[in-house]
């Protein structure tokens, strides 16, 4: 992305163990979407994920979620979330900006009981929504800022 660039596709992802979350938006509007849930067990297996997303998509920028303690200290997710961002900016030579995922599974839990998806169909859809939670985050910062 270059400096004060305000158009373009943005991927987000809501990095999980077993599943992640995947949202898109774009730069000029500044509204995000759930995209996908991507099943992969290892990293090679997410990166190859987002190869294909980002493929298909050619995005401007990434926005991956970073995961911390409520009170905002690092856990173990939390550098595997930074090993991540480093290995998606080298591999696809694309920005990368971490985002606070703090509470963004529960708040897409909460959106998605709302709209009466309970069970299995949550469970489903609350990574893309935690994902969706997470890059609207972002540009609402980049409006605010």
């Amino acid at each position: 992305m270059k400096p004060g660039e305000t158009r373009g596709t943005v991927l987000a992802f809501d990095l999980g163990l077993k599943r992640t979350g995947v949202a898109s938006g774009e730069l000029s509007i500044g509204i995000a979407h759930p995209l996908t849930v991507v099943q992969a067990g290892s990293t090679e297996e997410r990166l190859a994920a987002a190869a294909r997303l980002i493929a298909e998509w050619q995005p401007v920028l990434l926005v991956l979620g970073l995961p911390t303690h409520a009170d905002g200290s690092e856990h173990a997710m939390t550098r595997v979330a930074k090993n991540f961002a480093r290995k998606l900016e080298s591999r696809f030579n694309l920005p990368v900006f971490l985002v606070d995922e703090r509470h963004t599974s529960t708040a897409a839990e909460s959106e998605l009981h709302a709209i009466g998806i309970h069970g299995k169909k949550n469970k489903a859809l609350t990574d893309a929504v935690a994902a969706q939670l997470i890059l609207q985050g972002f540009f609402d910062a980049r409006l605010s800022a």
